[in-house]
């Protein structure tokens, strides 16, 4: 049985190239297109699509709610959120909401592909080139750091702030600091959003595709 892949963007044409691409393979079918979350809700409730692939133009807050509320419903839709350009931070907010995969408007074909496929098996997917300045969090493993920079990274991994993994620690926001200075240089990744996506990587929430 092929999988049902369904479309909400802000411009037409753009869903109609993605018809085309869907019906071009052998194991995805298009179903149909909205033009406003509104429609996409009602679609989801009347004629649930195997995979829905969001605009980012609809913005972030209110794909978030969009998120939450497909969540609560239990919905077996999953979603997919493209854009001309995704950050790791949007793309953390949008995991951490229920979306399954992240797409740049700009990927190749192969990876648009890629992408709805891996989705359509119930795994996450996220484009490298959003991972465009963390590094690699390879380079180190975590047993290379201390005890302490260790529960700093959980912490940062959870969404703490500085503020908050200090009072959580009971230590002082310029140690944190020291410590998020030497966890970057450990394991190569830049900035706590790139530590974030990596640590949701690692725990095998985001199998990701090339």
């Amino acid at each position: 049985m092929k999988n049902t892949v369904a479309v909400c963007d802000t411009q037409p044409i753009t869903a109609e190239g993605l018809r085309s691409l869907v019906n071009s393979t052998d194991d995805l079918t298009y179903l149909q297109a909205a033009q406003s979350l509104a429609q996409a809700a009602e679609m989801v409730k009347q004629h649930p699509p195997d995979i829905m692939i969001l605009d980012k133009a609809f913005g972030i807050q209110a794909i978030l709610e969009w998120l939450a509320e497909r969540r609560a419903s239990g919905t077996p839709t999953r979603t997919v959120i493209w854009g001309v350009s995704v950050t790791e931070a949007e793309a953390l907010r949008f995991l951490q909401a229920g979306a399954y995969g992240m797409l740049r408007k700009t990927a190749q074909l192969p990876a648009v592909l890629s992408c709805l496929k891996t989705v359509a098996l119930g795994r996450s997917w996220m484009e490298d080139s959003v991972f465009r300045d963390t590094g690699r969090a390879d380079r180190y493993p975590r047993s290379e750091l201390t005890m302490r920079e260790q529960q700093v990274l959980e912490l940062v991994e959870q969404g703490f702030k500085n503020k908050d993994i200090a009072l959580e620690l009971g230590i002082r926001p310029g140690t944190v600091k020291i410590h998020l200075k030497h966890i970057f240089e450990k394991t190569g990744v830049r900035g706590r959003y790139g530590l974030a996506l990596n640590g949701i990587k690692e725990k095998g929430v985001l199998p990701l595709s090339a």
